[in-house]
């Protein structure tokens, strides 16, 4: 998007012809490179660059479609569900931050706070932070600041009460949680945000590996509540950046 800006502002310059800015701008919008495309316009598109998302893949593909990312200007390059062993691969090719917990890489730096306000992501247990950090570090690495309340399930409501001003003053709260998946509807009937929970497959035999929260919170009876899928920490992470950009 930044590119296609500075073209453009070149154009209105007199630096750069309008046929010249065309010619550019009229690049390739994805680079094949057989076992992958890579959409190089998703960014222009969408706001955001093309994600890799890493499980399936071998660390050899991973590095290669880094590569023609980084080499078409991408300079924050997000890896989802990324093994640790592919992870040390990639990590001998490019700048690579690894966390462990989330499965989450990133190639380059994390760009500057530009969202509109705080996103505020809750968890249910300890159990739930792999896809709560999921979901947190994908945020930040769209440009969000995070705030991370974790451990605050409905099993001792006291503990979520106690941090009511980071909620309330929220522009967007994820809500993660496994089980019974309550405390999506709690968060949501205490702010005046959009809430998005995400349902984890942390729980016993009748939660069903989170087919239960996930149930739960798409039947919550709080308004303005909005439910991903089953762990998907990536895609609520996504959806907080959004809201909070606009």
């Amino acid at each position: 998007m930044d590119d296609i800006r500075s073209i453009l502002s070149k154009v209105k310059t007199g630096e750069v012809s309008v046929d010249e800015a065309l010619l550019q701008i009229k690049k390739a919008p994805f680079e094949d490179i057989d076992y992958a495309k890579i959409d190089l316009h998703r960014g222009v598109r969408q706001g955001v660059p093309e994600v890799i998302y890493g499980a399936g893949k071998t660390a050899e593909q991973i590095i290669g479609i880094a590569d023609v990312m980084l080499k078409n200007g991408q300079t924050t390059i997000l890896i989802t569900r990324l093994s640790e062993e592919s992870a040390k691969i990639v990590a001998a090719s490019h700048e690579l931050t690894y966390f462990s917990q989330a499965r989450l890489g990133i190639i380059g730096t994390i760009p500057e706070k530009n969202g509109v306000g705080k996103i505020v992501v809750a968890s249910g247990g300890t159990s739930d932070m792999p896809v709560a950090e999921e979901a947190a570090l994908t945020a930040e690495a769209f440009g969000n600041e995070v705030v991370r309340l974790y451990d605050v399930g409905v099993a001792g409501l006291h503990r979520l009460l106690a941090h009511l001003d980071e909620l309330m003053s929220a522009n967007v709260v994820i809500a993660v949680a496994g089980m019974e998946g309550a405390l999506a509807s709690v968060v949501g009937g205490l702010v005046d945000c959009p809430v998005i929970a995400v349902p984890t497959s942390v729980g016993y035999g009748a939660s069903f590996n989170g087919l239960s929260a996930l149930l739960s919170m798409l039947n919550s009876c709080a308004s303005g509540v909005s439910v991903v899928n089953i762990d998907n920490g990536f895609g609520a992470g996504f959806l907080a950046s959004r809201i909070n950009h606009r």
